[in-house]
């Protein structure tokens, strides 16, 4: 089981540096542009300032960017980081609700992937910068004497997805999947997906196919109880990222949240009735893995904790990571709060990673 870490802030790259040293072997860097630093520029930092770890978009936003931009930014990182580098590519729920708009579709994703692979093997590929149906050109790198880019090694480029469409596109084209859990199903369900949209291009998945998770992870300390105010300022931040999604997908879709959700969701869609204003799509996803908005506690009972998290003392958090590998999963990366990232993070890596 490989390990992953975030950073999305420019100015704290030792939290990168420091997860390097603890046994982390791979960093994800947000575009998420409203509440972290610059995708790329933040990634150009962690690569200047280690050694070993990977070092990858978590995730590049299709609608933030065009993809022969996207491409360079991941060929120019390689350039860096040559062996490094790799790259998810998702719909971009926080980045796209945060400007007023959705997440990009199935179909959009695909190709995006698709033209961002093309040109990372140096291939000519027909593009069009107004996306699908519009008018296409070929685009290529060109002058690569100038060494501006980095296309040997090849970059992995792996795909972002939580709804069946998605991860099925992970399937046909990506060279791994990453999924949020449980907002995207178990492992085991995701997989189907990914293995139904193989199927369905003849694609036999190979066996280096890297299977990666964005998950919640509560590591309890010896009889705590899940309505301490420390585990509620740990994980809050987590899993109200979560029910911020579930509020657009129920409003968008008309359907049902999920079971374990609905003892809170009236009184929680309440609660966010009051503040609906011209700029709710900011405030409603500017919290995101940082903090709590005011009164939002309440609604974090243990039961929805339980439903959101792996959670345990240490050798609880052991098997069931384990059994997480067995499934089929091969990385486990998560998003402590900002202000007590570092903490968490050794807390981890020396309670649990170790005993791994």
């Amino acid at each position: 089981m490989e390990f992953g870490l975030a950073c999305g802030h420019i100015s704290a790259v030792n939290f990168a540096q420091h997860g390097e040293r603890l046994g982390f072997t791979r960093c994800w860097v947000p575009d998420t542009p409203l509440i972290r630093s610059n995708l790329f520029a933040t990634m150009a930092a962690v690569a200047l300032q280690t050694k070993t770890i990977k070092i990858g978009s978590g995730v590049a936003v299709c609608g933030m960017r065009l993809a022969v931009d996207c491409a360079n930014g991941i060929a120019s990182i390689n350039v860096l980081a040559p062996g490094r580098t790799f790259a998810v590519i998702g719909a971009g729920n926080t980045a796209m609700r945060m400007i007023g708009q959705r997440p990009t579709g199935a179909r959009a994703l695909r190709e995006y992937v698709r033209v961002v692979q093309a040109m990372l093997r140096g291939e000519e590929v027909h593009y069009s910068a107004t996306g699908l149906g519009g008018d296409a050109h070929p685009v290529r790198f060109t002058s690569l004497e100038q060494d501006y880019v980095r296309l040997d090694p090849l970059p992995e480029i792996h795909v972002a997805g939580n709804g069946p469409l998605s991860q099925a596109v992970a399937g046909e084209i990506g060279d791994g999947l990453c999924v949020s859990i449980p907002r995207g199903g178990t492992i085991t369900e995701a997989m189907t997906h990914v293995r139904r949209g193989a199927a369905k291009v003849g694609r036999t998945l190979p066996d280096n196919y890297h299977t990666a998770a964005l998950m919640n992870v509560l590591m309890l300390e010896p009889g705590e109880p899940l309505t301490a105010e420390r585990v509620i300022k740990e994980i809050g931040p987590s899993i109200m990222a979560n029910f911020h999604y579930l509020a657009d997908w129920v409003r968008e879709t008309g359907k049902e949240p999920p079971h374990y959700i609905r003892p809170v969701w009236n009184e929680y869609m309440a609660f966010l009735k009051k503040q609906e204003g011209a700029d709710a799509h900011l405030t409603l996803h500017g919290t995101h893995y940082v903090t709590l908005q005011p009164d939002e506690a309440r609604f974090l009972t243990p039961e929805i904790i339980r439903n959101f998290c792996i959670i345990g003392e240490p050798p609880e958090l052991v098997e069931q990571i384990r059994q997480l590998e067995r499934d089929g999963l091969k990385q486990v990366t998560f998003l402590p709060p900002f202000a007590q990232r570092f903490e968490i993070m050794e807390r981890f890596a020396t309670q649990v990673m170790a005993r791994m």
